[in-house]
Formats: structure tokens, sequence, C-alpha cells
């Protein structure tokens, strides 16, 4: 359900998508069109707050394979002036860059004033893809999670707004948009070696996910976690968590930027939800029969 917004004129601003149960309702098209060309324009008006300020704006975007990171940064990026705003989604590493301190290649490509970059997958992917697909040892990894709140500290000291948003998708939706790319020829390309094992190692990049949140959600640099089953409704979320968090002229009212907290959350919240999650998955295998069974034959 939906209801419109006026503004004193009279006119439409805005269509606010209601709560229902804690989640929201299956957004029509034409709602997800309105609301999207709405926050544009918004991020518009504060692109130009950072150029006559001289802001530095850096949003990191990660997630797992297929969670919606790249649809995201394609809707927030397609109208802004890219004068003043920069995608960065680097390669893998070449031989020199391995000899380098392992941020060193991404300091080059931290914004300036009046900037915003957005970062398509950052330094976390050593918090993630490398360790589980066993591209860097256990003791740098160890070493990244140990360093990167230090590293995020100076960013933030040196003036430097940061935003960490983590898509969350769920096992069987990763799955069907993974069939959805095999069997679509233009999505083809978006397939990797890599994605071809994220449903097979799904509990090691729970792990991993785990270990990044409690290194690195830091007061300083939180994570926002972003429910991306639905993905319109992400992306409108992402927008409303930048535009909510900076002042700029004209801003729309804050009541048009809420989000639901069961669809977003921070990462304290999502670190909490994790350890409730796999003590019910414990419980709920000391409780299953094959236990049971196992229990009894030790008994007799």
């Amino acid at each position: 359900m939906s209801k419109e917004i006026k503004t004193e004129t009279g006119e439409i601003a805005l269509k606010e998508i209601e709560f229902k149960s804690s989640k929201y309702e299956k957004i029509s098209f034409k709602d997800y069109e309105t609301l999207l060309e709405r926050y544009q324009i918004e991020l518009l008006k504060l692109q130009k707050f950072v150029k006559e300020k001289g802001l530095k704006i850096l949003i990191l975007m990660e997630g797992r394979d297929a969670a919606g990171k790249g649809g995201t940064i394609k809707r927030l990026t397609e109208h802004l002036n890219p004068r003043g705003c920069r995608i960065v989604a680097l390669e893998k590493p070449s031989n020199v860059e391995k000899t380098q301190w392992y941020f060193q290649r991404y300091v080059a490509h931290l914004p300036s004033g009046g900037e915003i970059t957005i970062f398509d997958r950052s330094w976390y992917n050593r918090a993630m893809v490398e360790p589980v697909m066993g591209f860097c040892t256990h003791a740098e990894h160890k070493d990244f999670l140990r360093q990167v709140p230090k590293f995020e500290e100076l960013l933030v000291s040196a003036g430097i707004i940061l935003f960490k948003f983590y898509f969350s998708v769920s096992k069987e939706e990763q799955k069907r948009r993974f069939e959805s790319r095999r069997t679509d020829p233009l999505k083809q390309y978006k397939l990797s070696p890599v994605d071809a094992r994220s449903q097979e190692l799904w509990n090691q990049y729970t792990l991993a996910k785990y270990s990044m949140l409690l290194a690195s959600n830091t007061e300083f640099a939180p994570w926002t976690i972003l429910d991306s089953n639905d993905k319109k409704i992400a992306r409108l979320n992402a927008f409303r968590c930048i535009l909510s968090r900076i002042d700029y002229p004209e801003k729309i009212d804050a009541k048009e930027l809420a989000v639901d907290p069961n669809l977003v959350r921070n990462g304290a919240r999502e670190i909490v939800l994790m350890e409730d999650s796999q003590k019910s998955e414990a419980w709920r295998k000391l409780g299953s029969p094959s236990r049971k069974n196992k229990k009894d034959k030790k008994k007799g």
C-alpha cells in the first residue's frame, strides 16, 4: 500500500512505501521509478553540495556474488556529473602490487575534495573472497583484520565521509540469480569461476563475513547491512542511507528517507542476528532424529 506525500503547494512530491508486518510490500515498478527519480534528484543536490564544500565521500560496496552491488552502483551514478564521481573496480593485483603494503593500491583511488568515489568491492576482498578461495594465507588474512580498523580510522580522521554497505542475499536467491545469468546471454559476462563455487562455499563465506564484522564494525566506520533479496528495495535503501546522513540545502523531509529496520541493519545488529542464527542451528542439530539415534546407540 502506498500513499502520496504532498508539498506545501499541493504537488505530489513522493510516493511513500509503507511498512506491512515489518516488511515492504512488493513495490510496483511505477512506485519504484517514482522513488528512484526522486532520490536521484536528491543525490544531484548532494553532489553539488559536496563540490561546493570540498567534501570527500567514499562508498564501499561489498557482499556475496550476485547480491545486487552493480545494479545499485549503476542507479546511484547514472545521473551524477562524472567529473565529480568515480567508480573504482580494481582487477586482481599485479606482480608489483603483490609486493606492496596491501592497502597501498587502494590509497591512490581515494577521493579528493569535492569528489564522490564508489568502490565496487574494495580492500575487503581480503576479508572474504581471498581467504575463502585460498588467494591469501591465514597470516595475511589475520593481519588484514588487525590493520583495517586502524587504516579506516586514518581515513575518517583525514575528513573522508565513509559509507560501508554489505548487500545480504539469501542462498536460495543467489542460486536463482546465478541460473538467470547462465541462461541470459546479456548477463553471462557476469559469471566467473569464483561465482561457480559461491554456493558450495556458502558456510565458509558466512564465517568470513562474521569475522569481518567483528573486526571492522567500529564506531567511526560502521557497517550498514542491506537486505538485497529484493534488488529494487535494496537500491532505494542505499539512496536513503546516503542522503539521510549528510545535510545539504533543500533536502527532503527525513521521513521520506525512513527505512525498515528489518531490511537495513547496522553491523552490531547483524553480528547478534548471526550469533542467534548459529545457536538456533546448533540446537536444531542437537534435537534432530539422527542425533538422538546416535545417542541411543551409544547408550546401548
